[in-house]
């Protein structure tokens, strides 16, 4: 495996973990807020990202390359309401979108094309990703902070199952 490529791809793998962290910082800012079902949401999306990252983590492997883990910050554990933790979201989505262009981009320069056919999953994935998150958001634009709309949106959020995330692992 290229070296530049895999030290790349090992940059993205502790970005996937970063995230699921940050999902996870967000599920007990709002379990803590007793919002259940956006923090149900929330901790499936950590674990969705946990396993973003275990795809590349195996794939590194499959590879005979050396995944090199890096400390994971602390992520931000306050928000000013539940809409802007999924404005955060959606934000971050947006960023980790960038992130995977970007190294595919790194990797068609390269010429590494196993690499290209290994991300081509996470591009899709990406595109369901926000397409998500901005649902998510533009319910919250319109209910603004309407007490009973953002309780229906928190039971709406807690129905949230493995089957209709969408995601294949």
């Amino acid at each position: 495996m290229n070296a530049t490529v895999l030290n790349a791809i090992n940059v993205q793998i502790n970005s996937e973990f970063d995230a699921s962290y940050r999902y996870l910082a967000m599920a007990a800012f709002c379990e803590h807020q007793k919002f259940a079902g956006a923090a149900s949401w929330l901790r499936f999306q950590a674990e969705e990202e946990r396993q973003h990252g275990l795809k590349l983590f195996n794939f590194v492997l499959a590879r005979d390359g050396v995944v090199a883990l890096e400390a994971v910050e602390q992520p931000k554990g306050s928000f000013a309401s539940l809409r802007h933790v999924f404005e955060e979201a959606l934000a971050h989505e947006q960023r980790v979108t960038q992130e995977i262009n970007a190294l595919y981009e790194l990797c068609f320069g390269q010429k590494a094309f196993a690499e290209m056919a290994e991300l081509q999953w996470f591009l899709t994935e990406q595109v369901e990703e926000e397409k998500i998150a901005r649902e998510i958001v533009a319910k919250f634009q319109l209910i603004r902070d309407d007490p009973a709309a953002v309780l229906d949106m928190d039971r709406e959020l807690g129905r949230r199952s493995s089957a209709t995330t969408g995601s294949a692992h």
